[in-house]
This record gives C-alpha cells, sequence and structure tokens, in this order.
C-alpha cells in the first residue's frame, strides 16, 4: 500500500530533478548564448552606427543643395513670367512661411501680385455647404451661368474668378469693378479674406492673368477629408477656367494619402491644373515658376517626387519661346505635359 510518505518523497525528488536539471542548462547555455547575444548587439551597433553617418551625409548633401538653389532663385527664374500677373490663394494650415517664399519667387521671375486670398476653415467646412451654395448663386455676375452638376464649391470658385482673374492678356493688371462686391461678399460671410496687391483694401482689386493655390501642410483625414480636398481643387479648376493657367502648389504631404495635389491627380481637373508637391523646398518653389509658365504656354503638368508625377520639373521652353517672350509664342509640348491650362 502507498502511503503519505511514498507521495511526499515522490514529489520532493522531481523538484530536486527539475533544480539540477535548471542549474545544468543554464551553466552549460549560459556561455554560448551570451555570447551570440554580444555578436548580434554589436552587429547592430556597427549597422546603426553606418546608418546614422549616411543619414548625416545626406542631410549635409540636402541642406547644401538647397542653399545653392535658394541662392541662385533669382538667376533661375528671371524673366520667366515678366509682365505677368498672379493671384496667390492660400488654404488653411499651410506650412509657416510657404507662402511668403512661393510669392518672393514668383516676383523674381517678373511676375505681379494683384492679390493675396486666405481661406478660412469655414470656407472648407462642408456644415457650410448651403451658405456657400446661396452665397454664389446670389452673387454671380448676370452673365454666369452654373453647369447643372456644379456644386457649392463649383459655383464659389467660378464666382470667386469671375472677380480675381481673367483669361483676357489686355484686362490681367486692371481693374474689375465687379471685385469689391464679389469679395465682401465672401469676407462678411467670414469665409476668406482678401489683401489687394501688398494693401488690405480690396475696393480696388486688379483681375490677375494666373493663379497659384497653396496648400496645406498636413493632407486632410476622417471623414471630411475627401470634400475637403475636392472643395481646393474645385476652386483651383475654377480659377484654371477663368484666367491663363493656374498651378496648385503644397509640400511633399500634400501628394500623399489625403492631399489635396493626390486629389488633383486623381481626377479630371489634372488635364487643365498643373500640381507640384515640392514648394516646400528652394528647387519646388523655382518649379512653381516653370510650371505657371509652362501654363501661359498652352500645356499642363505634375511635377514633383510625389506618387503622379512623371518629372520634377516641365521640359525647358524651345529657344523660339524663350527668343519670343509675346503672349501669342508657344513652347513645343514637353513630354510629361497634357494640353490644358
Amino acid at each position: 500500500m502507498i502511503d503519505f510518505r511514498y507521495h511526499l518523497v515522490s514529489i520532493i525528488a522531481i523538484f530536486v530533478a527539475l533544480s539540477v536539471g535548471i542549474v545544468l542548462g543554464t551553466t552549460l547555455l549560459e556561455e554560448p548564448t551570451l555570447q551570440a547575444t554580444e555578436a548580434v548587439a554589436s552587429a547592430l551597433g556597427d549597422e546603426n552606427g553606418k546608418l546614422r553617418a549616411q543619414n548625416e551625409v545626406l542631410l549635409d548633401t540636402k541642406t547644401g543643395q538647397e542653399s545653392f538653389v535658394a541662392a541662385h532663385t533669382p538667376e533661375l527664374v528671371r524673366g520667366s513670367l515678366a509682365g505677368e500677373t498672379v493671384v496667390i490663394v492660400e488654404a488653411p494650415a499651410v506650412a509657416a512661411g510657404m507662402t511668403d517664399a512661393v510669392r518672393q519667387v514668383l516676383e523674381q521671375a517678373g511676375a505681379t501680385v494683384t492679390a493675396q486670398v486666405t481661406l478660412a476653415d469655414k470656407y472648407l467646412d462642408p456644415a457650410q455647404s448651403v451658405l456657400i451654395d446661396r452665397l454664389a448663386t446670389g452673387i454671380k455676375p448676370a452673365d454666369l451661368v452654373f453647369p447643372a452638376e456644379d456644386g457649392p464649391y463649383d459655383k464659389a470658385a467660378a464666382v470667386l474668378a469671375s472677380a480675381l482673374v481673367t483669361v483676357a492678356p489686355d484686362q490681367a493688371g486692371k481693374e474689375n469693378p465687379a471685385a469689391g462686391g464679389v469679395i465682401d461678399a465672401f469676407q462678411r460671410a467670414e469665409l476668406l479674406t482678401v489683401t489687394a496687391g501688398g494693401s488690405a483694401e480690396t475696393e480696388h482689386i486688379a483681375r490677375a492673368g494666373t493663379a497659384v493655390v497653396i496648400t496645406p501642410a498636413d493632407p486632410y483625414a476622417g471623414e471630411n477629408a475627401a470634400t475637403q480636398a475636392g472643395a481646393l481643387v474645385s476652386l483651383a479648376l475654377g480659377l484654371d477656367e477663368g484666367s491663363r493657367g493656374t498651378v496648385l502648389a503644397g509640400p511633399a504631404s500634400s501628394a500623399t494619402t489625403g492631399g489635396v495635389v493626390t486629389a488633383l491627380r486623381e481626377g479630371a481637373a489634372a488635364e487643365k491644373v498643373s500640381g507640384v508637391d515640392t514648394a516646400d523646398m528652394p528647387a519646388g518653389r523655382v518649379v512653381v515658376v516653370y510650371a505657371l509658365r509652362e501654363q501661359l504656354s498652352g500645356n499642363t503638368g505634375q511635377y514633383g517626387i510625389g506618387p503622379g508625377a512623371p518629372a520634377f520639373e516641365p521640359s525647358p521652353p524651345s529657344p523660339e519661346a524663350t527668343l519670343s517672350p509675346s503672349p501669342e509664342a508657344t513652347p513645343s509640348p514637353p513630354s510629361t505635359a497634357t494640353s490644358g491650362g
């Protein structure tokens, strides 16, 4: 008969065996395990050091290239937009300093900025779409007819374009008597603010022959992302149709999911409006000038480093176009561009 002492001895024997096994196992495996771990850690440390060194080289290279381009920007763009006029539209949450940097390069290229429009968050709020629709319908010029399929942002874009831009070269830079009323209506509704040229007075707004729309620093997210990005694309398209050319420009993030440049490139507007996704770089701001120059020649393209950009910049204009700066001169279409503008 098996008694309690037998069970007790058996249990003690099991624990003793386990203890001996653990001690022997750790003793025998301790040295090889430690050596292998140390080898892996050393290899990872070496690789990490190499990557840090490579990153420092890349950063130094990027800094040097940007400094070089910034220093030579006046030479790179000189005369590219001589005698042209441009209106700048700034979306909410644009990266600090980007609009000023783009404006500076446009002016270095010879363009005159007729006005700067700053959109309010309210303009892109889908909850305000009824207000925007009623406002645009109520103040539109008598000769402006909205297509049946136009939504609120399409209508607003057309009305704003009628006040801010023109397709007629001989009217660019001249006052538009109707502009003040349109702009005032949008400002009273707290949808945007406008500075005419270099002043805050909007009663003497000259129409521009071209437009540049600056996108937000970050892509849109959430259930309203598509509507917000689409509203800016609609505005860019409306300005393009009412002018001689429009460029939609933003940072690299604008060409990612939820970005406004992505929304442009994924829709039909890409056939008319040029997109640049490198406006946060000195070289990219030069490309904005080149893309606008290309728009004036009647061509459209998508440029930068993001998806949907087959080239970093437009092809150079033909020598004939360079020698003949008149509005009638049309350079050879670049291989990466489509007809539009």
